[in-house]
């Protein structure tokens, strides 16, 4: 299990009416509503960096969401342990992005100065903006900070050498997306700044942003970082299953991207 750079973990799922999960209804390619929830590993030089930690178990029991293995449990089969996570990214503090950060006790967190603000304040006033963040997430996110274990990050940043960060926003106003290039391949991790790869073609949105034109402009912004040969990867796209070949038939969650 050494030949790979990026990984994606897939540890839930959810089929449901277009009407339910917030898909545009009318879309035949929605039908019948399947939507995949990932996280992402990347190994970089003596790091391990995790994009975005899942939603919890309580949180996926009250959203009717299945959680097919605890992220944690899934870095445990690829044998890593949750302590050795030396980073984790969060793209940003979604319920099904931002659940488990406590349970990675050596991490240093990196999220966007205007995610937390977003997550915080006024705006999570208003129920349509509010309804997908979990309160204890961001609450644990919270924490975090005050134990001084988040690097906030001010719109584009580094992480370490060819590995970067980049804000998008659009769908939550913190939106970040990760470039990995370590001079042989680039690998953009889109998260929920590309939910599908239909939505690139097409500039369709995902029905669910923080400021609609900042999704469209965010598309400009995944084709110029994956570049003319680069992996762009979207955030719920049951197409990466396929795409994508799994480490072993044992850890068929876990696909490689490069």
């Amino acid at each position: 299990m050494t030949d790979w750079k990026v990984l994606a973990i897939h540890y839930g799922t959810a089929v449901r009416p277009v009407g339910e999960l917030g898909l545009e209804a009318g879309d035949p390619h929605d039908a019948p509503g399947r939507i995949e929830y990932f996280v992402w590993l990347i190994r970089h030089g003596e790091r391990l960096i995790l994009v975005d930690t899942g939603f919890s178990p309580q949180e996926a029991e009250r959203r009717g969401r299945t959680m097919l293995i605890h992220p944690v449990e899934a870095l445990r089969q690829l044998g890593i342990s949750a302590s050795s996570i030396t980073d984790v990214v969060i793209t940003h503090l979604h319920y099904d992005h931002a659940g488990n950060l406590a349970d990675f006790p050596e991490a240093l967190f990196h999220l966007q100065d205007r995610e937390m603000a977003y997550g915080t304040g006024r705006c999570m006033c208003h129920d349509r903006l509010r309804r997908p963040f979990a309160v204890d997430a961001v609450v644990d996110a919270v924490r975090l900070t005050f134990s001084g274990r988040v690097c906030f990050h001010d719109g584009n940043g580094e992480i370490m050498e060819g590995l970067t960060i980049h804000l998008v926003g659009g769908h939550s106003r913190g939106l970040q997306v990760v470039r990995l290039d370590d001079g042989n391949d680039v690998v953009v991790i889109a998260s929920d700044a590309l939910h599908f790869q239909r939505y690139l073609e097409h500039d369709d949105v995902f029905p669910l942003f923080a400021d609609y034109a900042d999704v469209l402009e965010g598309y400009r912004t995944l084709r110029e970082l994956s570049g003319p040969s680069g992996v762009l990867v979207p955030g719920h796209d049951p197409a990466v299953l396929t795409s994508f070949p799994s480490l072993s038939p044992d850890l068929a969650f876990a696909k490689v991207l490069r």
